[in-house]
Formats: C-alpha cells, structure tokens, sequence
C-alpha cells in the first residue's frame, strides 16, 4: 500500500495505515431536509463510511445542520462555482468539502475557503474530472487527459499549499476507465496525499459496476488509493453495496462471501432467490464468513466443502451443511431458516447458534 498522509475527516480517517473507506453520494434533492436526512440514516445503517451531499445554494447549508444533529456518519459538502457555499458549508459543521478545480473560480475564492476550512479543522478534496477541465490543460498536453488531470489538480493543490493547508485528498477521475487508471498512478508518484478512486458517469448498474470494479479494483491492487466511491446510475445503497465487494473480492476487507452455482437441470431448490435474500441479509457483515447456495448435491458439499456453512438441494428437500459436514436434511423452507438463523448469529453474537 502506498503510504500516504492521515486526513481526518469527522470521527474516521483516510489515508496513512486506516484501512479504505467507502463513500456514496445523496440523491435526493437537497432541499428536501427530511428526505436527504432519511437516505442518510439508511446509509448509515448499510456502513457507508461517508455520505457526500450536494449543496447547490446557500438554502441547502441547513440540511447539512440538520444531518449533522441526527446522524454521526462524516459528510462531505459537494460544492461547485459558488466559494461562499463552501465557506457556509464549514461553518456549518460539514467534516469535509469537495470542490473542483474547474469551475470553482479565482485563486484567492480558493484561498478563502483554505483558510475557513484550517480554522475549523476541516479537510478539502480537490476534485479534477475529465468532463470540466479547463481547454488550457488539455491544450498543454495535446488531449491527454491524463497528464491534463495531473496538472489540474496539481494547480489547484499549490493554491492550497500557499496559504498553508495541507489537509487535502486528491480525486482524478473519467468516465474512461484507462484514463483514470494512468492519472492516478502518475499522480501518486508526484503526491503523498490520500488519493479518492472512482470512474465518474461510469453508468447504469450494470455496465457501471463493471467499469468501476476494473478501474478501481486495479488500482487498489496497485496500493493506490485510500477511499472509494463508485458512481451507478442507480441508488445510493447499490453504490455503497459494490463498494464493499470490490474491497472483499480483493482481500482488503472482511465481510460474507457468498459462492453459489449458476444452477442447471440438477437444480432441486431456488438458488437464484435464496443466494438473493442470502446477500441481502449479510452485506453489513464485517466477519470473514464464507456461505454456500447450492443447486444440488453434486454442487454442494463436493464443490463448497471450505464453505462454513451451505445449503444444498436434493430431491424434495435441501441439506444443511456445516464445515464439510451434513448437519441436517429439512424441506427447502426449514433449511433457509436454518442458514438465515446461522446468518443472525453472525450479525448478533449474543444470540445461540445452530449446531
């Protein structure tokens, strides 16, 4: 792993040796107090580690207060062209501010929301995208985005650095995914700051998550990279959820994995809707856990014995198996309690587990 500055942000960190957080943005309109509120809260509940919300005016500053008093997730002020909102959004409580070296303005707007943002102790992301760089950048590296991220956000650092802040994180970011992928590595060789991943505008769901899992997950593998937020054309649950498996599916943090077959004739129970309620009641999971949903018995304890625990089907019925071993044979409706009884054990220590 790369090793980087430690950016504090609200109660969690990023960067240095703390392990990668994941991010997600709000999609309510921000006026709406109450709604923004909720999504957080729900946010909170599935273990995103910081909920961006964007602050389009002066108006929306107050939704920041009001989710600041009832949620303790940190929250990031999504600022764009007005510096005065950025300044507000500090005073405001807000533990982070992102703004973009594209439209923010002049030099000395920059400047005064440093020296705002020191006084409360509040970190900036400086946020350089494909889609707003300025024709200069671009010009000087004849369309190389790349190299033209780089620099964007190199300048607009400098600004930062003059006025003595260096509680910075670095986000370069395209909706191309080799583009991303060169402009942080070529920033990480210039920079020690923290480094947010993400492919912008990577998409509907599907295509999305493909796009964000390769770029983000190649980085990762690098040692680049110290907090992620992949961007879907979807809800910001689905953000967070993809997030967390791209972190696990890597090995970079602990949670539920769940193996189950593509089903085939030999099926005997619902694979695709248990292994469905299976993943949806163990994302928020942080143990190391391996689970399997098994068509039939020739997928089952054959192909998933080093599951720690798995369900099978067979004919009329489905078997529970623990550790290699059957421990049981119900009809299909018993076996999924069992396993989802087992799965709530997992999430609440306190509560007896099945033998």
């Amino acid at each position: 792993m790369r090793k980087t500055k430690e950016i504090r942000v609200g109660k969690i960190f990023i960067g240095g040796d703390w392990p990668i957080t994941v991010q997600t943005m709000t999609k309510t309109d921000s006026h709406d107090v109450r709604k923004t509120v909720e999504q957080v809260k729900e946010l909170e509940k599935l273990s995103a580690d910081i909920v961006r919300i964007s602050i389009p005016d002066l108006d929306c500053v107050k939704t920041i207060r009001e989710v600041k008093k009832e949620t303790s997730v940190p929250i990031v002020a999504d600022i764009h062209f007005d510096y005065k909102i950025a300044i507000e959004s500090i005073k405001a409580g807000v533990d982070k501010v992102r703004i973009n070296p594209g439209n923010i303005g002049a030099k000395w707007k920059v400047r005064e929301i440093a020296k705002v943002a020191k006084d409360y102790n509040v970190p900036i992301r400086v946020g350089a995208n494909s889609g707003s760089l300025k024709k200069e950048y671009l010009s000087k590296y004849d369309g190389d985005f790349a190299n033209a991220l780089v620099e964007s956000a190199l300048d607009e650092i400098r600004i930062l650095e003059s006025v003595g802040f260096e509680d910075i994180v670095v986000a370069l970011k395209s909706s191309d995914v080799l583009t991303t992928i060169r402009a942080n590595q070529l920033i990480s060789q210039k920079v020690d700051y923290p480094l947010h991943l993400g492919i912008t505008e990577a998409g509907p769901s599907l295509f999305g998550t493909i796009k964000s899992s390769l770029g983000i997950g190649y980085l990762l593998l690098q040692g680049i990279g110290n907090t992620i937020r992949v961007s879907l054309s979807d809800e910001p649950e689905r953000e967070v959820i993809v997030g967390r498996l791209i972190l696990r599916s890597i090995g970079l943090e602990e949670g539920v994995e769940i193996v189950s077959c593509p089903t085939c004739s030999r099926t005997e129970i619902d694979v695709i809707e248990v292994a469905k309620l299976v993943f949806e009641r163990t994302i928020h999971i942080k143990k190391k856990l391996k689970i399997a949903v098994m068509g039939c018995i020739v997928n089952g304890i054959g192909e998933s014995e080093n599951a720690d625990i798995g369900i099978a089907g067979v004919r009329n019925g489905a078997v529970l198996f623990k550790d290699g071993k059957i421990i049981g044979t119900f009809s299909e409706e018993e076996a999924l309690n069992e396993l989802l009884k087992y799965i709530e054990t997992i999430s609440h220590p306190e509560v007896e587990r099945p033998s």
